[in-house]
C-alpha cells in the first residue's frame, strides 16, 4: 500500500515516491544511475549549498497533476521542490544538454589547462563534466583570470585560479567551526575565496575543506605532488580518535601513506568529516587498522591497474611473441 504522504516524480521516464519538500535532484538520486545530475556547488550534508554553478539544470517538462503546464525555463534540480505528477527531463532533453554544455563551457573560461600537474586530476569533478559535456575549443580569447596561489594554513594550498566559486568549503568551515575562517572576497570576475588579512585556517576539521573541493583549488600540502591517484591503492582503515570517527581512506604506495581523506559516498560527498590529527598527522600504516581495499567506480582513472586477480601469462603480450 503506497504512503499517502508521498508524492510522485517521473525523471526521464523513472518514477519514484518522496517525501513532500524533496528537491528534483535528491529525488533524481534515490532513482540513481544516469537520471541523476550533475552538482559541482550542492552538497546534501551543507546547510545553504546548491544554486550557484547551474550544473544541474533540467526541464520540467509537466508541472504537476493540478497544473500540468511544463515550466518555461531550465531549473536548478537542487533547489527546485518536486510536486506531485511532475515529469522531469535530463538526459532525455536536448535543451538540457546544450545548456549544460554552455555551463561547462563557462565554467571553463578561467580554468588553468593544468591537469597534468594537478593533484586533483584523476577525481576532479570538473574534469569528468567537461569530458560528458565539455567542448574540444573555447570561444573566450580575452586574458584569463589569474592569483598567486597561496597558504592558508598550515596544510593547505589555496589555487584560486582553479576555483570555481562554488562556495563549498566555506559553507564547511561555517558549519565544523565556531568562527568563520574564511568566504569571498570581492565581487563579479574579481571574486575570490580567501582569509580576512591573510589569517591562516586554523581548526582541527579545517582539513575537510580540501574534501569538500569539487576541483584542485583546495590541495594537501602533505601530498602535493608526491604521487598520481592512480598509481595508489585506496584501502579503507580506522583508528581510535578522540575528535572524530576515525573512519577513514588511506591512500597506498606499498606499505608507506602518502595521504588520508575522509571517506566519500558515490556522489563524491564526504559521509564523516574528519579530524587533521587523522589526516595529516597520522600516516603510520601502525596507527590504523585496515579494512580492506575501496570500492572503487569501474569506470574511474584510479581503479587503473588494480587487478583483483592475476592475468594468466598466456594472455600477455611478451608470452604471445
Amino acid at each position: 500500500m503506497a504512503d499517502e504522504n508521498k508524492i510522485k516524480v517521473t525523471i526521464d521516464g523513472k518514477t519514484v515516491e518522496v517525501d513532500p519538500g524533496t528537491t528534483i535532484l535528491d529525488a533524481a538520486r534515490q532513482v540513481g544511475g544516469d537520471v541523476v545530475p550533475p552538482a559541482m556547488c550542492y552538497y546534501s550534508s551543507l546547510e545553504g549549498s546548491g544554486g550557484k554553478c547551474r550544473t544541474c539544470l533540467v526541464q520540467v517538462t509537466k508541472g504537476s497533476e493540478r497544473d500540468p503546464r511544463p515550466m518555461p525555463k531550465l531549473v536548478p534540480s537542487c533547489s527546485t521542490a518536486v510536486m506531485d505528477g511532475m515529469e522531469v527531463s535530463n538526459k532525455t532533453s536536448d535543451r538540457v544538454l546544450e545548456a549544460r554544455k554552455g555551463v561547462v563551457e563557462l565554467l571553463l573560461i578561467n580554468h588553468p589547462l593544468d591537469c597534468p600537474v594537478c593533484d586533483q586530476a584523476g577525481e576532479c569533478h570538473l574534469q569528468d563534466l567537461a569530458f560528458e559535456h565539455g567542448v574540444s575549443q573555447s570561444r573566450y580569447d580575452f586574458k584569463r583570470r589569474e592569483f598567486d596561489k597561496i597558504d592558508i594554513g598550515e596544510y593547505i594550498k589555496l589555487h584560486m585560479t582553479r576555483c570555481i566559486l562554488c562556495y563549498r568549503c566555506v559553507y564547511t568551515a561555517n558549519q565544523l567551526t565556531e568562527n568563520r575562517e574564511h568566504g569571498v572576497l570581492k565581487r563579479g570576475d574579481a571574486a575570490e575565496i580567501g582569509t580576512f588579512i591573510e589569517k591562516n585556517l586554523k581548526n582541527d576539521f579545517i582539513g575537510n575543506v580540501i574534501d569538500v573541493c569539487p576541483v584542485g583549488a583546495l590541495t594537501d600540502k602533505t601530498f602535493r605532488f608526491r604521487s598520481r591517484v592512480w598509481y595508489t591503492k585506496p584501502m579503507d582503515a580506522h583508528r581510535n580518535c578522540e575528535k572524530c570517527s576515525g573512519k577513514s581512506v588511506l591512500w597506498m604506495v606499498g606499505d608507506e601513506v602518502t595521504r588520508v581523506t575522509a571517506r566519500k559516498d558515490e556522489y563524491g560527498e564526504v559521509k564523516e568529516f574528519i579530524c587533521n590529527d587523522c589526516r595529516f598527522d597520522s600516516k603510520d600504516l601502525s596507527k590504523w587498522t585496515v579494512e580492506g581495499p575501496r570500492k572503487i567506480k569501474r569506470h574511474s582513472v584510479i581503479s587503473a591497474n588494480h587487478y583483483s586477480k592475476e592475468i594468466p601469462k598466456h594472455t600477455t603480450l611478451l608470452n604471445k611473441a
